[in-house]
Order: C-alpha cells, then sequence, then structure tokens
C-alpha cells in the first residue's frame, strides 16, 4: 500500500550536516508532493519543505532557506533532504509527508498531506 518511508537521522554538533531519506512506496514520483515537516519537543509541528515531483520545485520555510536543499533521485523513488549548517534549533523529529496525486508545479509548506511517515530524530547538540 501507498507510504513513505523515512531514514537518515542522527546526532551532530552544530554546524553539521545529515541527509535524511524519504523512500516513496506503491507510488511513482510524477504526480505528487513530497513535504518535509519537524516537531520540537513541546512544540507544534511546522513545516519544512514542500517538492513538486511534477517540476522539482521546492519551497523552503525561512528557517531553513539556504541551509537546505532536496533532490529527487527517481531511479530509487526517494526524495532526499540535504541539511547544512545545522542549529540547535533545527533538532526534533522529522516526518516525510506525500501528497496523492498532486499536478502543481508547487506546493506551499503547509501544504495538507494524506500518507505519513513515522519521523527520524535530529538531534544538534554539542
Amino acid at each position: 500500500h501507498l507510504q513513505v518511508v523515512e531514514s537518515g537521522g542522527g546526532s551532530v554538533p552544530p554546524g553539521g550536516s545529515l541527509r535524511l531519506s524519504c523512500a516513496a512506496f506503491d507510488f511513482k514520483l510524477d504526480y505528487c508532493a513530497i513535504g518535509w515537516f519537524r516537531q520540537a519537543p513541546g512544540k507544534e509541528r511546522e513545516g519544512v519543505s514542500c517538492t513538486s515531483c511534477r517540476s522539482g520545485t521546492t519551497n523552503f520555510a525561512d528557517s531553513v532557506k539556504g541551509r537546505f536543499t532536496i533532490s529527487i533521485d527517481n531511479a530509487e523513488n526517494t526524495v532526499y533532504l540535504q541539511m547544512y549548517g545545522l542549529e540547535p534549533e533545527d533538532t526534533g523529529v522529522y516526518y516525510c509527508a506525500a501528497r496523492v496525486p498532486w499536478y502543481g508545479n508547487e506546493c506551499p509548506v503547509q501544504l495538507e498531506h494524506g500518507y505519513w511517515g513515522q519521523g527520524t530524530q535530529v538531534t544538534v547538540s554539542s
């Protein structure tokens, strides 16, 4: 059945980098939107990015612009969130989510998604 599965979380010092993976199952990365969200302890979940599968266009939250990038590997049916310059404020559980179908050439960071992964922990601490 349709699902997304995240991986790649871990613990890094401030200024470090991590790459998270979002593998898609039972759907192709063609007409969909893939979002990344995160939730820090005691805080509400916030949108990090949204990528249109059709165009590859990604919108990022202001808090991560210039530090996070998205890449799509259609052969692996996987979307990658590359995070650079990590800060303690980036700590939280990161979730991948999918909106299927999505035909737009871009998507808002707060787009509602119907399919969610289980989350992967990212900790930025010295």
